[in-house]
């Protein structure tokens, strides 16, 4: 995404990717298809609802320690993250936000796409939802997944803190864990 020499996270942040941490920065300046490796402490939220949330869209099931690898993939509008969790494998599209979501990364996971501020924020970049769709429909705000997600660094390493909350549900799903350059790719 974004013209020659450019990334996406680049295109959407600007100067402000030059201050987040150093594992952030990498993976987020960083062009071609680049994969990482590492594990994750995985929670799920426990009542019926969000276990069908959770189904269906394949997210990794409660672990204490579980392998994770992401292969990050550049396309020609924008990018698209594979994420092995366990046994589970979660693909989303990641491109620049138009029109109404200018600014804005928009994820897509299947037919329901999310428009998210990137925000830094200290050691931390911020994943903030600002509205949502599905089939290109606009959907009701006040059933925003909403959660605190961020990217940081962690011992070094490329660390993340995704936590997925839905009114009327409550908890879908947290996971957190680090990761690093897979010396094999």
């Amino acid at each position: 995404m974004s013209g020659p020499g450019g990334t996406l996270y680049r295109a959407i942040l600007g100067p402000a990717l030059k201050a987040l941490p150093a594992p952030v920065r990498a993976l987020h300046a960083g062009t071609g298809t680049r994969r990482l490796t590492g594990s994750a402490r995985v929670r799920r939220g426990s009542g019926l609802p969000a276990r069908l949330l959770c189904a269906l869209f394949r997210f990794p099931e409660t672990a204490d320690d579980v392998p994770v690898s992401v292969t990050f993939a550049p396309e020609p509008r924008g990018e698209r993250w594979t994420r092995i969790i366990g046994r589970k494998t979660v693909v989303s599209f990641q491109s620049a936000g138009t029109g109404r979501d200018r600014g804005l990364l928009v994820e897509r996971f299947g037919l329901a796409a999310f428009a998210l501020a990137l925000i830094p924020d200290g050691d931390r970049l911020r994943f903030v939802p600002r509205r949502w769709s599905v089939l290109g429909l606009p959907m009701p705000g006040f059933l925003l997944p909403t959660g605190e997600s961020f990217e940081t660094e962690r011992d070094g390493l490329f660390a993340f803190d995704i936590t997925v909350q839905v009114p009327l549900v409550g908890l879908v799903v947290t996971y957190r864990g680090t990761l690093a350059p897979d010396p094999a790719a």
